[in-house]
């Protein structure tokens, strides 16, 4: 956590909320007292380990491939597809 006063906050507002987006929280001071905290709304990574996806993957429902294709010909048509018995 930083601390910085009112006026460099206007005047340096670009570069606090680039650290406030990377994750810094700062108080601002007004005439020596703390008046407020400004810090991220939620904290964003930007990197997942793959354990973690792995983890929330593991319990996913299985997916129907046939069905998924019907639902796809049914919206959009199976005129122009290529299929298995398609390529040559």
């Amino acid at each position: 956590m930083k601390t910085i006063t009112q006026r460099e906050l206007a005047a340096r507002s670009k570069a606090v909320l680039d650290e406030v987006e990377a994750g810094e929280t700062y108080h601002i001071t007004r005439n020596g007292t703390e008046i407020a905290e400004v810090r991220p709304l939620t904290t964003r990574r930007r990197f997942v380990p793959v354990e973690e996806l792995q983890r929330k993957w593991r319990n996913a429902p299985a997916v129907d491939y046939a069905r998924m294709r019907a639902e796809a010909d049914e919206f959009y048509g199976d005129e122009d597809r290529v299929g298995e018995d398609d390529r040559d």
